[in-house]
């Protein structure tokens, strides 16, 4: 996988997701692990995670339960996996990055056939090392 690519679809995608940047307008710039990050959310929409560049042994846990055990279940899981057949758009997003942690937090609207059931706001820690996502950590928090 190349890298400039994750980087390029990353930038366009936080562009439509309205990441506040420096200029109006202007797409942001996105360090290479916040890209990597924002193709793995991109992939929650798109259901294609061909760009998302998992460890062959990278772990998810959400809500304290581990769902996630390995890269290729991972990335079938966000092809393929029912949970997130239901997801229909995230937004307000925001991005932090600490040496090779970077934390993002969105709402996300999930439902049925366009009519919205729910919107949680969410806080994912990503571990990326080497241009790969090593470990994920999913808070999940109903909004009312």
């Amino acid at each position: 996988m190349k890298m400039r690519h994750v980087a390029v679809v990353a930038a366009v995608a936080a562009a439509g997701v309205g990441i506040a940047s420096g200029a109006a307008g202007a797409a942001p710039l996105l360090t290479r692990d916040t890209a990597i990050a924002m193709a793995y959310l991109d992939a929650l929409i798109s259901h294609d995670a061909s760009a998302v560049p998992f460890a062959p042994d990278a772990t998810r846990v959400e809500a304290g339960l581990q769902t996630g055990f390995s890269g290729p279940q991972l990335t079938d899981d966000l092809e393929h996996g029912p949970q997130y057949a239901l997801v229909q758009r995230f937004y307000h997003l925001r991005f932090t990055e600490s040496g090779d942690v970077v934390t993002a937090r969105y709402l996300l609207d999930s439902g049925v056939a366009g009519v919205r059931l729910v919107t949680v706001d969410i806080t994912e820690t990503f571990v990326i090392r080497d241009g790969l996502i090593h470990a994920i950590d999913a808070t999940i928090v109903p909004v009312g």
